[in-house]
Formats: C-alpha cells, structure tokens, sequence
C-alpha cells in the first residue's frame, strides 16, 4: 500500500453533505478524497445550462442566516460568506387557495400582524403557534454537541428544554388542529409543508419547527448565480487544503477488514467498464443514500446495517418544470418570489396528502419566480422559473420510454395551463421548457426512490430517533439527508458537519 491510495477519510458522494463533511475535515489538516458519480459536485446544490438560462435544480431559498442558525458558523467556519453571495427573498411566500389568497412576509412580528388582521379572532392561536415553531428552534440551537454531555443531561432535560421534550414525538396537522380550527389559516399556516414532507400529519412537529422558525428568524435566501456556486465553492475548499475531488466516478464497494470500513473500490462512470481503482483511509464517509451504502458493504457488514435501517421508511421525491421565460416575469404582473398553489378540492389540512398524489391538473404546486430577485440565472431582459409539486417514483417507474416522454409532457402542459391562468402571458412567454421527474431524481444523485429528503421526517424517524452520523460499523460515517438532522439544504449541511465532528474523532 502506498502514500498515493492512502487517506484520512474518503467520502463517498458530493452532495452538500459530503461537500461540507470534506471541507470541515480538509480545513482540520486531514487528507481527504471525495469520490462522486456526477460530472459537478452538489447533488441537488447544481444548476445546469440551457440556451441562454442557467436552471436551478432545487434551490428556492434557503433559511436562516441569522445569529440562531447553526448553519451560520458552518458557513464563517468554511469561508462561504466570503465566496458565495446570498441574496434576500422579499417574502416568505404568497399562498393561493380557492377564493383567496395571501402574502405571508419572512419575519415573525409582521406575519403574527397580517395573519391577525385577515383572522382577528384567532389572534391566540397564531400568537400560539408563532411561540411554540420559535420555541423549539431556540431549544434545538442550545443542544449540546457532545453525546456525553447530553446523556448527562437527561434528569434535567424537561427542565432545559420543555417545549422540545413535550413536543418531541407531535406532528404538525396535530398542533395546527389545537391551535386553531380555522381551515383556512391551517392551510396557510402549513401551506409550504412540501418543503418538508408530504403529510401535515405525519411530519415532526419539531423538525418542521426548526426550519419554519428560521425562515421568520431571518429569512429566506438565494445563492446568486445558482446553488451550483455553494457546491462549487465547498468542492475548492477541499481542494485548496490539500484534498481531491473526483468527479465521474462512482463507489462500487466499500472495504472492511476486521469488520472495520477501511477504504473503497471506485470505478469511472466514463472510462472502461470494469477498470477497477482501490483506495484506504482511516475513516469512511458516506454521503450517499443510507440503503445505497448498504448494498455496497460485505455480507457481514451489510446485514448489520441492513437491520440498523430496517422499516425506515423513504421521503417523497418531486416533479420539476423548469422554464425559460423571454421577459421578466414580474413584467406580467406576478409580484412574489414564490407562490404556493393548494390544489383542486383542498379545503382541510387533512386533504393535503392525497392532493400531492392527485392528477397534475388538481395537484398542488409551488411556482418559483427568479426574475424577483437579483438571481444571475438569465441575461438581461430574460427570467427563469420553476413549477415544483411533489411526487412519487411509482407513478414514473414502470413507464415504458416512449410512455415516460408523453406523461411528461402531459404534465408539464396540465401545469403550465393552471399557471397561465393566475399570471395570463407567461405561457407564451416561454423560450425553454425542461421536466424533470422522480427518475431524474435518481439518475443524477441515486437517492432511492428519487426522494428529496433522504428518510421521511415522521416523529420516529427524527430527532435523537433519527440515524445517527455514526453507523454500526466501525469507521463508516454518515453525512447526507438521510441521517442526523434530515433533509432540505440545512439538514444536509449539519448533516456533513456532524458526520465530519464524528470521523474527526475517529482520527
């Protein structure tokens, strides 16, 4: 074995998770290899060209930024803020129901104010639900980092953090119900629930707390110039102290010995088929899908995983239409960032789940308009934008490709339609239009399923229940949305930076 196949840890997959666990251990001196099946790094952190428009893959916006983000000193830490510039969204979201509509502002003082002035007498409940979302973030921030301190804690752990411990295994349809009944302001109050999950009644309350709380904390942002500029910028760190990465590969296996991971085979996704290249590290960090890393272990290995993650149920995947637009689109009238449709016959926080299954003419949908902001996505006097609504590799997978072209289409035009029908002119003003379904999802960051989330955020599949960085073998690390915190671009962040906290101590 020589210098050269030799490291301190090799992580296994570039999405933010990897990205930041690399760079955090990069920056602490070790030698770091990244290996990632992609042609750029980022997972769902990419943008890709079409004509003239650079296309989001994922982002809208991204929480927080404030002095109660943890992400905050992750980014000063890695010297994002320096690299990378964040512009601020003008609004939380602008919801749209059947009759109504409304525009909720990213700070909680003034949304407690509109909210209270459209529902004067369910001024408590809104105040109700403002303290508890805000509650439980601060208590999560004041978590201790170091697994001992927390075990000593435990006898006084009702004490220090009660609104967490009361809530811990509450969804989010249950707290809106005692809050208020009210079906519509439930329905306001809960309408970006797909930013998280697919069921109200089903997501932990306190996972959504956290990244609800930090949008009316300090607001949403944008990467200028697309989410790829994050990734990018992750990717150099690493590089600049010294470590690789490289992309167009893909891991095949991971190593054991001892029942200890001890380094990966890797193969090109461009080169050969079956050239082979092995490589050892004292750590392995695996970003990539959990059920993913347990199909590259031995046997032994595989199966103690395999029980470890046994009945964890996926998140949702998501279907995207990405447009090129041949005019500002604010120039049609449209005047919010983001606007959050509530599909056909959702009257109930309980009609929410089976909306996001329903046909794409009724289905519900979040319309991401860039040309809002300062984005950098299009030349002057240009715009792009997206129609995100969740979805499910079951509806894609059995498809023949012929039958996968036209469902496509077929669901690109039934969107659009409703679209052009709350902003007239936008679907003539269309220079590019691309889709992307669950199976995209797969094909570019093999997450099982096409999921966006990594596990489901359920109450038993979150928090101090959720997989934790550290897996049952020894030296195999997790980093990615499938473990501690969970999903969205924060939870994949923390994700890496707890994942690297752990190897680091493996070092």
């Amino acid at each position: 074995m020589t210098d050269a196949n030799r490291y301190d840890a090799v992580v296994i997959g570039g999405g933010l998770g990897g990205l930041t666990a690399g760079a955090r251990l990069a920056k602490e001196g070790r030698r770091v290899l990244l290996v990632e099946q992609h042609s750029v790094p980022g997972g769902y952190a990419t943008t890709f060209r079409r004509k003239q428009f650079t296309m989001e893959v994922a982002l809208h916006e991204i929480d927080g930024l404030d002095g109660g983000d943890p992400k905050r000193k992750v980014f000063e830490e890695l010297g994002v803020f320096d690299a990378v510039e964040f512009v601020r969204v003008p609004e939380f979201y602008r919801v749209v129901l059947e009759g109504s509509e409304i525009v909720v502002p990213d700070d909680a003082r003034r949304a407690i104010a509109v909210l209270t002035e459209r529902f004067p007498e369910e001024a408590a409940g809104i105040k109700k639900f403002f303290r508890v979302i805000g509650g439980i973030r601060d208590e999560i921030s004041r978590l201790p980092s170091a697994p001992w301190l927390t075990r000593l804690l435990l006898p006084v752990f009702p004490f220090l953090y009660p609104r967490l411990v009361f809530n811990a295994g509450k969804t989010l349809g249950n707290f809106l119900d005692r809050a208020t009944k009210n079906r519509e302001l439930k329905l306001i109050l809960a309408a970006n629930v797909g930013y998280y999950h697919d069921d109200p009644y089903s997501l932990s309350l306190p996972f959504f707390s956290a990244a609800q709380a930090g949008f009316f904390g300090g607001g949403g942002h944008y990467v200028k110039g697309g989410s790829q500029k994050l990734s990018d910028h992750l990717a150099e760190a690493i590089r600049a102290r010294g470590g690789e990465v490289l992309l167009k590969h893909r891991v095949s296996a991971i190593l054991t010995q001892h029942g200890k991971a001890v380094g990966v085979r890797y193969e090109s996704t461009r080169g050969k088929a079956g050239e082979t290249h092995e490589v050892f590290a004292r750590v392995v960090i695996a970003n990539a899908a959990v059920p993913q890393v347990a199909s590259l272990l031995p046997d032994r290995e595989r199966l103690i995983l395999e029980k470890e993650i046994r009945g964890l149920s996926e998140s949702c995947s998501a279907l995207c239409v990405y447009l090129g637009f041949d005019r500002p689109i604010k120039e049609l009238g449209n005047r919010c960032y983001s606007t959050i449709v509530h599909g056909e016959g959702v009257r109930d926080l309980a009609d929410l789940a089976g909306n996001f299954r329903a046909d794409y003419s009724k289905r519900g949908f979040v319309f991401a308009d860039y040309s809002q902001i300062d984005s950098g996505l299009a030349p002057e006097g240009k715009s792009v934008g997206a129609i995100v609504c969740l979805d499910h590799i079951s509806n894609w997978e059995k498809l023949g490709e012929r039958e996968y072209e036209e469902k496509k289409g077929e669901a690109a035009r039934a969107l659009i339609e409703r679209l052009d029908r709350m902003i007239p002119g936008i679907k003539g003003s269309i220079e590019h239009c691309e889709v992307g379904t669950p199976r995209t999802m797969r094909r570019y960051t093999s997450n099982s399923a096409g999921a966006i989330y990594g596990y489901a955020q359920t109450p038993r599949q979150s928090g101090h229940k959720r997989l934790q960085s550290k897996s049952p073998i020894p030296n195999l690390f997790f980093a990615s949305a499938w473990s501690n915190p969970g999903g969205g671009f924060t939870g994949a962040i923390l994700g890496g930076w707890f994942g690297a906290r752990e190897a680091g101590r493996a070092l």
